[in-house]
C-alpha cells in the first residue's frame, strides 16, 4: 500500500487552503451529529412489515441489507479509509474481500446465535476503526510507534466488529424464527451488493481525484477530516450509551 510522506503538512496546504477545508470539516461534522441522532434507529415501516412476514422473503431481506450497506455512513467511511491509497485493483479486492469475511461471518453467528451486544459500544468501536484507518493512512503509527501494523489483519479484525454492528441492527427488526436462516442469507447478499455499490462509486470519484494535481495536496486533510468524523462517531455513540 502505497502512502504518501506527511512530513510537511504546512507546505502542503497553505494557510489560504486549509480555511476552505475547515468549511467542509464543519459541514461533514454536522451531517454526522444530525445522522447520528437516529443512528440506532430501524426504519418503523421497514420493522412493521418484517414483523407482520414469517417464511423466507429473499428479495425484501435483500434490499433491506443493500439499503443498510449504501445508507451505513460509519461502514462506507471506513471503507474509504481502506482504499484511499490502493491503485491496483488486485490489492482493493483482497482488502475488500477480509473486510467482507469478517462482517458476514460475526453478522450471521450474532443474529443466528442471538449474540446480545450493546449497540452503542459495538459502533463506537466501528468509529474507532475508522479513526485508526486515517491514522494508518497519514502514516501516524511508524511515526509515534515505529511499527506499521498489519494492515490485512486489522482490515479483517475490524470488519468481525462491523459485523457485529450490523447483528444488532438485524435484531432490531425482531425477524421472525421462521426462516431465518435464509433470510440472514439474503441481508448479507443484499449487503455485498451495497458494498461493491457504494464501493464503486468511491472509486470513480477517486479515480478521477487521483489524476488531478490536487489529490496529493489534499490527501493529508482528507484523513485529517475522516479522524475528526471518527472521533465525532465514537462521542455519540459513548454519549448514547452513558445516556440509555
Amino acid at each position: 500500500m502505497r502512502v504518501p510522506n506527511f512530513k510537511s503538512p504546512r507546505r502542503l496546504f497553505p494557510t489560504q487552503r486549509w480555511v476552505s477545508w475547515q468549511v467542509w470539516i464543519t459541514a461533514l461534522l454536522g451531517l454526522l451529529f444530525t445522522a447520528g441522532v437516529h443512528a440506532h434507529a430501524v426504519a418503523e415501516g421497514d420493522k412493521g412489515y418484517i414483523q407482520e412476514i414469517s417464511g423466507v422473503q429473499f428479495m425484501p431481506f435483500m434490499y433491506l441489507g443493500a439499503k443498510h450497506m449504501f445508507t451505513g455512513y460509519d461502514h462506507i467511511l471506513f471503507l474509504l479509509g481502506v482504499v484511499f491509497f490502493l491503485y491496483r485493483l488486485k490489492d482493493i479486492g483482497l482488502y475488500v474481500t477480509l473486510f467482507a469475511i469478517g462482517h458476514s461471518t460475526t453478522m450471521l453467528a450474532g443474529v443466528y446465535f442471538g449474540t446480545a451486544i450493546n449497540g452503542y459500544l459495538i459502533d463506537a468501536i466501528i468509529g474507532l476503526s475508522v479513526v485508526y484507518k486515517a491514522l494508518d493512512n497519514l502514516g501516524a503509527f511508524q511515526r509515534w510507534f515505529g511499527v506499521q501494523p498489519n494492515t490485512k489483519a486489522a482490515t479483517l479484525i475490524f470488519g468481525l466488529f462491523h459485523g457485529f454492528g450490523l447483528a444488532t441492527k438485524i435484531q432490531e427488526y425482531e425477524m421472525s424464527p421462521d426462516g431465518l436462516l435464509g433470510n440472514l442469507i439474503a441481508f448479507n447478499i443484499g449487503v455485498e451488493a451495497g458494498q461493491i455499490l457504494a464501493l464503486t462509486c468511491i472509486l470513480i470519484a477517486m479515480g478521477y481525484w487521483r489524476r488531478s494535481r490536487s489529490f496529493l495536496r489534499h490527501a493529508y486533510t482528507a484523513n485529517v477530516v475522516m479522524m475528526s468524523a471518527g472521533l465525532v462517531l465514537v462521542g455519540m455513540q459513548l454519549t448514547g450509551y452513558f445516556l440509555t
